[in-house]
Parts: structure tokens; C-alpha cells; sequence
């Protein structure tokens, strides 16, 4: 499951960003309203994670805003805010459920579980490119029909750039995107060394990974 964590306060995200992922969810990160606003646009979550305070455009706002596009990503406030008036401004402007700080992970957790079974946050949808076919829901990937032996990161990197495809990916977005350890994939060649092996697996997709210099990479089909 692809989830998206919004906080302004470093630690407090990083915290929330690596137990996530050793719950077994793919993770992207956002520390602006903003940022969170351009990517809940771009992506399709399971659920999103958003905090009320955050720079340049508040949380609620950032709701508010993808409600009017009609999206039905399930939502989970972060507040310290916690006046009957403050919930029902959340909830009024979209919010599916609130959490007011300090809180315990495990009842996080808990609330995201319950968010991701109701009927709107199914992930039915596979993402297409060429001959190539993801599935969100069981994270795997398949080349007309054939299964592909990927690791948890070749995966999660695959996955990245054909959501995003045909834009560029920036390296620092695709590193805190796939890598969950104290690997620098930025300063290191890991990255490269990853798309190197995807593009052996991904032979007969019909897609290439292009290397955008001193930017990153992109998956566009061939022929295009």
C-alpha cells in the first residue's frame, strides 16, 4: 500500500515515514502544504497522513483542495487542535478521521487499517506502461502476464518512476521513495546500480529508463 506522510517537523515524520515502512507500506514524504497538495495530485494513495499546521498551506486546506477535485484519497488529521469546533472544521472540509497529538503509532496504524478497508481506498486500478503492469495492492510487477523477480526496492522504484511517467524523477525523490536505511543511495551509486538491474527485468516491456543528467531518470514506452 502507497501512503503519503505530511509533516513539517523533521523527526516526527522520519519516525512516522520508517515505522510505516517496517509495517510494510511504500512511503512518500511531504514537509510543505504545498509539496503534500502536488503530490496527492500526482499519485493515487491508500491513505494520506496530513498534519493541520504546515508551511505555505495548512493541512485542512490541503484537504479542502482535493476534495473540489474530487478525490477520495482517505485522510487522517495530525492536530494538537482538539475543540469540538476545531474536529468539525477538519471533518467539514474533508478530513475521514482525526488524531490528536501526542498520539501512540500503534493506534495510527490502527486508524489507517481501518481507512484503507472502506470501499473508496481499494486499489484495483494497475498502473500500465508498454507491456509492463503494476499492481499496487500486491506490490508486484509483470511483464505481459509474466510475474518480475523484484526486490522491495527495484519494486518500489519501478512503481515511482511509471507513476510519474512520462516526467522526470529527481534522484533525492527516487532515494527517500525506495530507501528505508542509512544508505546515502544519493552520494552512492546504488541508484544507478538499481535501474541497471531493472532495465535487465524489464527486457520485452516495451519501456526504457532514461537517465536525465544531474536529475534523475523517467520510464517513457518505446517508440514515444
Amino acid at each position: 500500500m502507497h501512503v503519503l506522510i505530511a509533516e513539517d517537523d523533521a523527526r516526527l515524520r522520519d519516525v512516522l515515514a520508517r515505522g510505516l515502512r517496517s509495517a510494510g507500506y511504500t512511503v512518500d514524504v511531504a514537509a510543505r502544504g504545498d509539496e503534500a497538495l502536488d503530490l496527492l495530485l500526482l499519485n493515487r494513495y491508500a491513505a494520506a497522513v496530513v498534519d493541520w499546521r504546515m508551511p505555505v498551506m495548512d493541512g485542512i486546506d490541503v484537504v479542502a483542495a482535493i476534495r473540489s477535485r474530487d478525490l477520495s484519497t482517505p485522510v487522517l488529521m495530525l492536530t494538537a487542535r482538539d475543540t469540538p469546533s476545531d474536529r468539525i472544521r477538519g471533518l467539514d472540509a474533508g478530513c475521514d478521521d482525526y488524531l490528536v497529538k501526542p498520539f501512540d503509532f500503534q493506534e495510527m496504524l490502527a486508524r489507517l487499517r481501518a481507512l484503507m478497508r472502506r470501499p473508496s481506498a481499494t486499489l484495483g486500478v494497475r498502473l500500465r506502461a508498454g507491456a509492463l503492469s503494476i499492481d499496487p495492492a500486491a506490490q508486484s510487477a509483470s511483464v505481459n502476464g509474466s510475474t518480475l523477480a523484484l526486490t522491495p526496492t527495484e519494486y518500489a522504484i519501478v512503481e515511482l518512476l511509471v507513476r510519474r511517467s512520462p516526467s522526470v524523477v529527481r534522484r533525492e525523490i527516487i532515494a527517500n521513495h525506495a530507501w528505508t536505511d542509512s544508505l546515502d543511495p544519493i552520494a552512492s551509486n546504488s541508484i544507478d546500480v538499481h535501474i541497471t538491474r531493472l532495465r535487465a527485468k524489464l527486457v520485452g516491456a516495451g519501456v526504457r529508463l532514461e537517465p536525465v543528467r544531474s536529475v534523475g531518470y523517467r520510464l517513457v514506452e518505446r517508440g514515444s
